[in-house]
């Protein structure tokens, strides 16, 4: 809920932040100009005490226009299920999803958490009154179905406004909202705010590692019903030592693999069994969910060894694809050392320093 996430920024913090934006990005230049203001009040607070010197000066502050750049469904699917503890969709400065299309097709519906993109007189987009949009971590703009950064439509307009607002990449959804809402119908509501209660106990789904193919969680996903039926989960990859999930097999096609995540386990003997599982549902279209207790260490260590296995990918780009996927994902080091010989097992060489890069 906007009002929720508003927090009011001290002057001198202003002042501040705007002599810090001299970072310098890949754009067009908008010189601001600071006027007086005084080493005096910045050290000592007061204008008023003439003990010591009054050295004024003027601050130019370089304001840089953020990058705008293409988004994939994939991309925003897996941002919007991101979880430490709670939804990361919690967070006051994770995330700044803006629909920029007609308010009446945002009020019919749109992607969950998005906020409509406010208009003035003129027909230029605003930016929002309650979001420190320099602050957020991702700020990805959408309208029906913008495909490219060539195509002049709303999206583009409304990215070119908070591009020059944002420290970071303003990222613009390819299809828009008409092929993200095909692909996760799930996640699209008519519901305009959302308390932070409610943000911190939304449902989150597994994380997308291939589109429409492979996807990764922890156990307690893989027992959701509703959310394997959303997802048109097929089969399921089990790397745990628990046997929560052996009734699913009436259910579903089961792979449990019983591996504590322990430096001294061993999970090595298991890759070559279950990336040929997993080959197999996916060369059918089928789709595969990884999971193990935490969806963090085994599930993670199993999905990297099958982008190796299948894409041929080296252990740096397996690891680099995850980390995107899901950034705080981490496979134990002794499961970091079977991945780097199942490198060499898969490609003939080992081309990553595992030591060194991890």
């Amino acid at each position: 809920m906007q009002n929720l996430h508003h927090r009011q920024r001290p002057m001198s913090d202003n002042a501040e932040l705007l002599s810090n934006r001299t970072h310098t990005k890949k754009a067009e230049a908008d010189v601001l100009l600071v006027s007086a203001f005084t080493w005096q009040v910045k050290l000592f607070g007061s204008l008023a005490d003439s003990s010591f010197p009054v050295q004024c000066f003027l601050v130019t502050a370089v304001r840089v226009m953020a990058k705008i750049v293409m988004c994939e469904t994939l991309e925003l699917y897996n941002i919007l299920n991101q979880c430490r503890r709670v939804p990361r969709l919690a967070e006051i400065n994770y995330l700044c999803l803006i629909d920029a299309n007609e308010v009446k097709d945002y009020y019919r519906s749109h992607i969950i958490t998005a906020k409509n993109a406010k208009m003035d007189s003129e027909g230029t987009f605003l930016l929002p009154e309650f979001v420190e949009v320099e602050s957020m971590e991702h700020v990805v703009v959408y309208d029906n179905n913008t495909s490219s950064l060539q195509e002049q439509g709303r999206a583009t307009s409304c990215a070119q406004v908070f591009a020059k607002a944002s420290l970071n990449p303003v990222k613009i959804l390819r299809g828009g909202f008409q092929r993200f809402s095909a692909q996760y119908p799930f996640l699209r509501t008519e519901k305009i705010l959302n308390t932070i209660m409610e943000l911190e106990s939304l449902k989150i789904y597994p994380v997308e590692i291939l589109a429409g193919l492979l996807y990764m969680g922890d156990e307690k996903q893989s027992m959701d019903f509703t959310l394997i039926k959303d997802l048109k989960i097929g089969a399921i990859v089990s790397i745990s030592e628990s046997d929560t999930l052996e009734f699913m097999k009436e259910i579903h096609t089961l792979l449990i693999t019983p591996v504590a995540d322990s430096v001294r386990s061993d999970l090595y003997s298991s890759f070559e069994r279950i990336c040929n599982f997993v080959s197999s549902h996916i060369n059918m279209g089928s789709r595969v969910l990884i999971v193990s207790k935490q969806g963090r260490s085994r599930a993670s260590a199993v999905a990297i060894a099958f982008l190796i296995h299948y894409l041929k990918y080296t252990l740096k780009e397996a690891w680099t694809h995850m980390l995107k996927c899901k950034p705080i994902m981490r496979p134990n080091t002794g499961f970091l050392q079977q991945l780097s010989n199942w490198e060499l097992h898969t490609l003939g060489t080992t081309t990553t320093d595992f030591v060194s890069h991890f």
